[in-house]
């Protein structure tokens, strides 16, 4: 997937005002709509402008794309960093010009429906109110597995996109205090009750949700509230059976491997998983066998003779 520069489609600085966003989109669009352009590129250049109006005429996206932009040029092969769009404040937004379908795979993956992991994104959601509430605002924060394990209290910076009296878009920092639930898994949202967009009017201000995501861990992964681990063991612990050392997010523990385990073989620690008040998980353990390399000669003769003793025939089952 290529980048798109979305300046060079319209032809501005990358420090242009939202007044000049516009009055560049206009420009660009009166010149290449298709009713008045009759050369072959004018539908596509259209779109093109479309699409780069879409992202810069919003102060919101404009600003999450100006964080990691800045970094790309123009067709170059690019995929989101994950989490590309932690730490920053969006309203939901939606779109104004045209309907998504008809932009980039590029602007797809980051402002869509839906992104390219299938997680619902910021820009999608909106909430109306019709009595003078503030809007709620949205934020994507990612923690470490262990602060859901635990439930935690952490100091989180927040950028809240504005323009500002000249008319170029700046993030303002903010810092909220934030306590992580026990058990919280990812795609869950923290309500921040009053913590969101001035209400009209006098009315009162709008939430604050902050849909949590988990920083990647170095060696678990999760599935909802369960805890997966890929454990090494000897060929001698898996064909006689052991008790072995095995890292949870509460400590180490003793697992015992079943005599003639395979690779692949899954074992479950019950309620070692992502447990809140009402519900909890469990760690799945995945077995892998690891067979040592032989260091010296006597490795090697300890290797022939199994060869020699163990009728063993890991084929067999293929007929060969």
């Amino acid at each position: 997937m290529e980048f798109k520069d979305y300046y060079t489609s319209l032809g501005i600085d990358r420090n242009a005002t939202q007044d000049e966003v516009k009055r560049a989109y206009r420009k660009l669009a009166r010149k290449f709509h298709p009713d008045i352009n009759k050369e072959d590129t004018a539908e596509q250049r259209f779109k093109e402008i479309g699409e780069a109006y879409e992202v810069l005429q919003d102060t919101e996206k404009r600003a999450a794309y100006d964080n990691f932009g800045k970094d790309w040029q123009a067709g170059q092969d690019f995929k989101p960093p994950p989490n590309w769009d932690n730490g920053f404040e969006f309203n939901g937004g939606g779109y104004t010009e045209a309907d998504a379908s008809q932009f980039s795979d590029f602007f797809e993956s980051l402002f869509g429906a839906r992104g390219a992991a299938g997680q619902q994104e910021p820009f999608a959601r909106q909430h109306t109110h019709y009595s003078g509430k503030g809007q709620d605002l949205h934020a994507k924060i990612v923690i470490n597995l262990e602060d859901s394990y635990q439930g935690s209290k952490q100091s989180l910076t927040l950028q809240r996109p504005m323009v500002d009296d000249s008319g170029h878009v700046i993030t303002r920092p903010h810092t909220l205090q934030v306590s992580i639930p026990k058990g919280i898994t990812e795609g869950q949202q923290i309500r921040l009750a009053g913590i969101g967009a001035r209400g009209m009017g006098g009315g009162t201000k709008g939430d604050l949700f902050l849909e949590v995501s988990f920083a990647k861990h170095p060696y678990f992964a999760t599935d909802n509230r369960d805890i997966m681990l890929t454990l090494p063991i000897a060929p001698w612990e898996a064909a006689l059976g052991s008790s072995v050392p095995v890292p949870t997010l509460g400590g180490t523990v003793d697992l015992t491997i079943p005599p003639n385990s395979q690779t692949g073989r899954k074992l479950r620690l019950k309620g070692r998983g992502l447990c809140s008040a009402k519900l909890s998980g469990d760690q799945y353990v995945t077995l892998a066998i690891m067979v040592p390399k032989p260091a010296n000669d006597k490795d090697t003769e300890l290797y022939n003779t199994m060869k020699e003793a163990m009728s063993f025939n890991p084929r067999s089952h293929l007929g060969v």
